[in-house]
């Protein structure tokens, strides 16, 4: 029902002269999601799996009830002020609603999440006992309560506004475009581009990543979809277990900075920016693809250094076959392109979509949903939004426990007088927080986090506000692939049979490059194309010509000179490409000198070596 309410709200059908209030929408959402998570996802690893204990339906009832109730009032909470003076039932239900809330994204996250929920629940209420910068006024617990469960600060804020108005649709693409067979065409689509070039196993995992995470957005799923029938031919074809399952890690983490949907966190910086998201698709597109071209150059060197050859074009899909079986699903996501970026139909794209890929898909057999297919993609999207919610749900809470205390900004005001006004101390330190909050926090709640605290900061010292969102959001996945948690490297490192700590080594230098572009597009825009046609054009040539160097350096082999062993060359090369890729003109003129000079070096090395061997 939250589906079908969602597309009536979306799309203002206004049946019987019915007009639903936000408010209302958002608490019949928490009604239909947020109560399924206490069935869905047991209190404990210990609590049986064949059937729903019974402490888990009465909170799902109490869950249900209260967001209806509120749902019933929502004019009142509106108008009234009930989030500052309310009446004893509606603030029994305000205290009930965070609590489950809590309770929820303990069950669908981890500790530490939880932990910064209860901190900053907490916080509201002892704020003005807090020193410095931290001080703030203080709120009872009731009103505290009643902050966060009416108000549109807390638990309606902008994350959940967000999912309930816009993300919803895009993870309803991203279901039919699975259910509908999706997955296995973008899969041979990628085995037929790439599969025959030296280390083919490998480039078919980066570019089927690429397609699986710029529609799904996911990391871990992302990560054991694919990486369950590319691993394994890796492995096969000559690469070993740890550098494969690093490939497959990091291919995977590329989804949340990849448009066109790039996950929930980019829907939501959207929302704190008050552009149009096609607006955040356009500025992270180039650096997306930098990334990947890093990481391509590293696999294509490794393949020449270890003399891996492709696979045999009789074990690969027909290129033109695969594009006469699959075209529709192109055509939908060009479709989708179109409706964000020309039509500017960001909330309704997706149905539309979705729609269209439906109907396609109807056409032909193979593709065609029966009503059990039907009734079980209603249910999937409904899984995946379940989760979603809850987190969203307490990064309200978050935001609430910063924003009705003032300290958000005050926070960043510190941020920035302690740095002394210098802008690299101040992005490092943005790059430390958001490792480390990443590591013990959902992608989503550790960029909604540091946007309120700390991208004002940025944004303060002249930053492009996007390059400030995007930075710390880049620096927040990164904790995918670095250990000690590397949740995409752990997965990945399962499927392969490999040791946890050197897959992860090993990918934090495939990923080299996502480290070190954020710092590029916050010191110059134009890599987020904003400039004028010759800045962004000068500016992503140098960068892509870096990029291709930095990769080169890493694994000691560069186009057209050969297998570089010095290691002083090495490093040469890889400062010459950090310089040419930095975006500001004398670095960039000093870089280009140095790889040129190093080219060169390394050309007459290998001549001499050549002529030294023996015929």
């Amino acid at each position: 029902m939250p589906l079908f309410l969602s597309i009536y709200q979306i799309f203002q059908m206004n049946w019987l002269g019915v007009t639903i209030i936000d408010n209302t929408y958002m608490y019949i959402m928490l009604a239909g999601y947020l109560s399924l998570v206490f069935v869905l996802y047991p209190a404990k690893g210990s609590a049986p799996h064949d059937r729903v204990p019974w402490y888990d339906i009465c909170l799902f009832a109490i869950c249900a009830a209260i967001c209806i109730y509120f749902a019933a009032h929502g004019m009142k909470i509106r108008h009234s002020g009930w989030e500052y003076v309310a009446p004893w039932l509606p603030t029994l239900c305000s205290v009930l609603l965070c609590l489950l809330v809590l309770e929820a994204v303990r069950r669908v996250t981890d500790i530490a999440m939880l932990i910064m929920c209860i901190i900053l629940t907490i916080f509201p209420m002892v704020a003005e006992y807090m020193p410095g910068f931290l001080a703030g006024p203080s709120y009872d617990p009731l009103t505290a309560a009643r902050l966060f469960a009416m108000g549109m600060s807390g638990i309606l804020g902008i994350p959940l506004y967000t999912v309930a108005t816009l993300l919803i649709g895009f993870m309803l693409f991203g279901v039919v475009l699975m259910k509908t067979g999706g997955g296995e065409f973008f899969f041979k689509l990628a085995q037929s581009m790439l599969g025959t070039s030296r280390g083919g196993a490998a480039k078919i995992s980066i570019l089927a990543s690429t397609f699986f995470g710029s529609i799904s957005g996911s990391t871990v799923s992302n990560t054991l979809t694919t990486g369950a029938m590319t691993i394994p031919a890796m492995k096969r074809s000559g690469f070993s277990p740890h550098y494969a399952a690093a490939i497959e890690a990091c291919a995977s983490t590329g989804g949340p900075i990849m448009p066109p949907v790039m996950g929930a966190a980019a829907f939501i910086m959207a929302s704190f920016l008050n552009v149009p998201y096609a607006f955040v698709v356009v500025g992270a597109l180039i650096p997306a693809l930098l990334y990947y071209l890093g990481l391509y150059v590293q696999v294509d060197a490794y393949a020449v250094k270890a003399d891996l050859k492709g696979l045999s074009r009789a074990e690969l899909p027909s290129f033109i076959q695969t594009l006469k079986e699959g075209w529709q699903y192109l055509f939908v996501i060009v479709v989708l392109v179109y409706l964000l970026l020309t039509l500017k139909l960001e909330e309704r794209a997706p149905f539309y979509a979705s729609a269209t890929l439906l109907l396609l898909a109807a056409c032909k057999k193979r593709s065609r949903l029966s009503l059990r297919k039907i009734v079980e993609l209603i249910v999937d999207t409904g899984k995946v939004v379940v989760q979603l919610v809850a987190i969203l749900a307490a990064a309200g809470m978050i935001i609430g426990g910063l924003s009705f205390t003032g300290v958000a900004l005050s926070f960043s005001g510190e941020i920035v007088r302690m740095v002394g006004g210098h802008i690299l101390p101040m992005l490092i330190v943005g790059a430390i927080a958001s490792f480390i909050l990443g590591l013990g926090m959902t992608i989503t709640a550790c960029y909604i986090f540091l946007a309120i605290v700390l991208v004002p900061g940025l944004v303060e010292f002249g930053i492009d506000p996007l390059a400030a969102h995007l930075f710390v959001f880049y620096w927040g996945v990164l904790s995918e692939i670095t250990p000690p948690v590397a949740l995409c490297v752990s997965a990945a490192s399962g499927l392969a049979g490999s040791d946890f700590m050197k897959s992860g080594w090993t990918a934090m230098r495939l990923g080299a490059v996502k480290y070190i572009v954020p710092f590029f597009f916050a010191y110059n825009p134009a890599l987020l194309t904003h400039g004028t046609a010759w800045e962004v054009t000068y500016t992503v040539f140098f960068a892509a010509v870096g990029v291709i160097s930095l990769g080169s350096a890493l694994e000691g082999y560069l186009i057209g000179v050969g297998i570089i062993k010095n290691w002083y060359v090495r490093a040469a090369l890889f400062c010459g490409g950090l310089l040419t890729a930095f975006p500001e003109g004398y670095t960039t003129i000093v870089g280009v000198g140095v790889v040129l000079g190093v080219a060169l070096i390394g050309y007459f090395m290998a001549a001499r070596e050549a002529q030294r061997s023996p015929a």
